[in-house]
């Protein structure tokens, strides 16, 4: 493609990174909603911690050419050539698939289209939505056709937030188009800037499809070890042995127990769900799976009440210290976070629950789960349980024995600390 001018709506976890990446080769406009977001990155600051200050500063420097600009307008992405989009797909309180934020961007960028344009879909979706939901609105906006006035592309994201290693320009990245040319035009797009090379899909239901049964497979899997976890603490093993022994064979894949939240794997499998609902498949595996994961929070909950009843300590009216409430470990995202399901069961234990996290952003957690958030140097308390959620690499440096009361006990969801500290584990 000669002479691309992107514009990159979203400017999250997976628009900032994508949108500096490009920047380097070039000119980029990153538009979001959030005037707030949109004025902490151009004070040179990310606070998901996606993108460093260092790169960030460099691709909004004015004396770099080309240069990323960041705006609230839609106007200021009239220029471009190339859209796109990096909006969150996420689920509502029934699991339904909400489109909203797409349909919404569809619709900017539907007043700015010209002839030539191509509008291209990072955001995770059902097989059939950027045809069949996001094309139809952009026809309708702009009065233009498609595949003759524009065309369009889907590219699934695959950022992983907070790995350093696995970072956008080293993950292979799937694309496609609407039209074989464009195929090979957004191809080519993505392969200058990543390192790790392209597969281009046959088409853009195909490409859609890959991306959602990535974290579908993933979610089935931990579901699975989930399960086993249940089964071997009834039968008194210690599942993260069991694992071990059994990753000793060639050909054994090991996952291991635990909280699945995040925007990906806690969502996705709902999207593939809901389509195959839509066509008469009722999809056992999946929706299985789904069931498994999202009652994990609760699981661990009970089991610290019984380790706490077996070693009688106080339950009604006792303290819990809740471990991280990010969704994932060495990371500020909380997205979907279901550390938040322990907290919340063992609430409703009348016990008064403390949460600490180095990681997470203390008015975000405040604003999402009106809860106070203490950080490692806050914690003077002594408590009845001990609860680690989330494996952060702080947690380990804290001196359990002075935060346990004398019948305390410590369970570790993560299989993170040292065994001679916990009573029990997943």
């Amino acid at each position: 493609m000669k002479n691309p001018k992107i514009a990159v709506i979203g400017l999250g976890y997976v628009g900032l990174p994508l949108a500096v990446a490009f920047a380097k080769k070039y000119p980029v406009i990153g538009f979001d909603i959030n005037q707030a977001r949109v004025d902490e990155l151009n004070s040179g600051v990310d606070h998901t911690l996606e993108v460093s200050d260092a790169d960030l500063k460099e691709a909004l420097s004015e004396t770099e050419s080309p240069a990323m600009k960041l705006s609230t307008t839609p106007r200021d992405m009239e220029d471009a050539n190339v859209y796109i989009v990096t909006v969150p797909t996420p689920t509502d309180k029934n699991r339904q698939p909400v489109l909203t934020p797409l349909i919404k961007a569809s619709e900017t960028i539907g007043k700015l289209l010209k002839d030539g344009d191509i509008v291209i879909y990072e955001s995770t979706v059902y097989p059939g939505v950027t045809e069949e939901v996001c094309v139809p609105v952009l026809e309708e906006v702009s009065g233009k056709i498609f595949n003759k006035d524009f065309y369009a592309g889907y590219s699934p994201e695959r950022i992983n937030p907070g790995d350093k290693v696995h970072t956008v320009t080293n993950i292979l990245k799937v694309t496609s188009g609407s039209t074989p040319e464009v195929a090979k035009q957004v191809d080519e797009l993505y392969a200058s800037i990543i390192t790790a090379g392209t597969h281009l899909a046959s088409s853009i239901k195909v490409a859609e499809a890959a991306k959602v049964i990535e974290n579908s497979q993933r979610d089935i899997n931990i579901a699975f070890v989930n399960e086993l976890s249940k089964i071997f603490r009834l039968l008194g093993i210690d599942t993260n042995d069991v694992l071990e022994a059994a990753a000793t064979k060639w050909n054994f894949t090991k996952y291991t127990p635990g909280l699945v939240g995040g925007h990906c794997i806690g969502v996705d499998p709902y999207y593939l769900a809901q389509k195959a609902l839509e066509v008469g498949y009722n999809p056992e595996i999946i929706l299985s799976g789904r069931r498994m994961n999202d009652g994990m929070g609760k699981y661990v909950a009970n089991e610290v009440i019984k380790l706490m009843l077996n070693n009688e300590a106080k339950v009604k009216n006792g303290r819990a210290l809740v471990l991280g409430i990010t969704f994932k470990e060495n990371c500020p995202d909380t997205r979907n976070t279901k550390a938040i399901d322990v907290i919340k069961e063992l609430e409703a234990y009348n016990m008064q629950v403390d949460v600490c996290d180095p990681w997470a952003d203390k008015n975000e957690v405040k604003s999402l789960f009106d809860i106070d958030l203490l950080r490692c140097e806050d914690l003077a308390s002594t408590y009845d349980s001990i609860v680690l959620a989330v494996s952060h690499n702080e947690f380990l440096n804290l001196n359990f024995q002075s935060l346990k009361n004398d019948k305390a006990v410590v369970f570790d969801v993560k299989s993170f600390l040292p065994t001679h500290i916990i009573d029990g584990r997943l």
